[in-house]
């Protein structure tokens, strides 16, 4: 008996997997019989997405250029020729730091000499000062003449006199020293390096720009009748070129005046850059956020591949995919707004890479076969 059922079982099993088999190859049969259908017509199966009304924030579009809120560009108050430069470009250096000295061993001996003669100078002062004070004791005494007394007296301003001047020699060969260093007035970045030891630098000549990065700002120039929709305070986005985040900063000042051709009116924008990610001298392309949203037609994000605010898509007409260029907006939650194709239309979301213009569409259902690609 147990011999039977093991015998039945099996076969049952048998029958199963079989059946299996068959439905498989059938199945693979209707797909294969579909897929000749449509590459004898000529179909390409795609997905289609709507454009759809969304709701984007109102904003202000900007572009600009990034600028270190701290930068300086050095220049030589002395002439003289570069002896020492102390650093290269990119160095990051301190608040005083040197970066560079002109004549330094000249201006360091005159330095070393006008010391020597002040100290003299000092001595001599001291002791015409003790003949002085011995002299007009004296006088009080009537043990020296009047005319002696005096002779000490002029002695001893005459000698506080050469220490005045002694003084101002130090003082002048100390400044000169000083001026011909080049030091570093903030924390920062040797953006450019502009000068090589043994070049003559002439007085207001650049040397060196100097930038620090950590807190940077975008100046832009924005139409005039932008003024009515923005406020300081405001947040902005925007992006810069080989960067796919988008970037944040703060609306902090708004010019007090047009530009001169009454048409422009120059804002800036704040941003904190603790990381150095971005640098000075980087082009932003962006929007300033103002209160309120406005529905636009609008695309995910996603399928649209752009060049600058130009993408190209694929519309669906009359089963057909039609090139069509059109200008996008800034992503705002996977969406941007989209101008140049009305609410409605469909484009081609996967399948653009097999598509050109007037390539017969076929849009893929969720199961069974596809149905035909409907056009606006």
């Amino acid at each position: 008996m147990s011999q039977r059922n093991n015998i039945l079982y099996a076969s049952l099993a048998a029958l199963l997997i079989a059946g299996a088999i068959g439905t498989h190859r059938y199945r693979r049969g209707q797909e294969l019989g579909q897929q000749r259908l449509e590459k004898a017509a000529g179909l390409v199966p795609v997905t289609l997405v709507g454009v759809e009304a969304h709701a984007f924030r109102n904003s202000v579009p900007f572009t600009g250029t990034l600028l270190a809120v701290n930068r300086a560009e050095l220049k030589a108050e002395e002439s003289g020729r570069v002896t020492r430069v102390a650093v290269q470009e990119g160095d990051r250096v301190r608040a005083g730091a040197l970066l560079s000295a002109q004549d330094e061993e000249e201006l360091q001996l005159a330095v070393q000499t006008a010391a020597a003669q002040l100290s003299e100078a000092r001595v001599q002062a001291e002791q015409a000062g003790r003949d002085n004070d011995r002299a007009q004791a004296l006088l009080e005494k009537r043990s020296v003449t009047k005319q002696s007394a005096q002779q000490a007296e002029t002695s001893y301003h005459a000698a506080m006199e050469v220490v005045h001047a002694a003084e101002s020699s130090l003082g002048l060969a100390q400044s000169r020293l000083r001026k011909s260093r080049i030091t570093a007035p903030f924390a920062g970045e040797v953006a450019q390096r502009l000068v090589q030891p043994g070049e003559v630098l002439a007085p207001g000549q650049t040397a060196f720009n100097l930038v620090d990065n950590r807190t940077l700002e975008i100046q832009a120039d924005l139409p005039a009748e932008a003024l009515a929709r923005i406020q300081t305070g405001m947040t902005a986005d925007f992006h810069i070129a080989g960067f796919e985040q988008t970037f944040h900063a703060t609306l902090t000042q708004i010019s007090g005046s047009v530009q001169q051709d009454g048409r422009t009116l120059r804002v800036r924008l704040r941003l904190a850059n603790p990381g150095d990610q971005l640098k000075s001298g980087l082009f932003a392309e962006g929007r300033i956020l103002a209160p309120g949203a406005t529905p636009h037609p609008a695309l995910p994000a996603a399928i649209l591949n752009t060049v600058g605010r130009d993408a190209d898509v694929f519309v669906a007409e009359a089963g057909v995919a039609r090139r069509r260029r059109i200008l996008v907006g800034q992503d705002q939650e996977g969406w941007r707004q989209v101008d140049g194709l009305p609410i409605g239309a469909q484009v081609v979301a996967q399948g653009q890479h097999l598509v050109t213009d007037g390539t017969p569409l076929q849009m893929a259902g969720a199961a069974g076969t596809p149905a035909q690609a409907q056009g606006n």
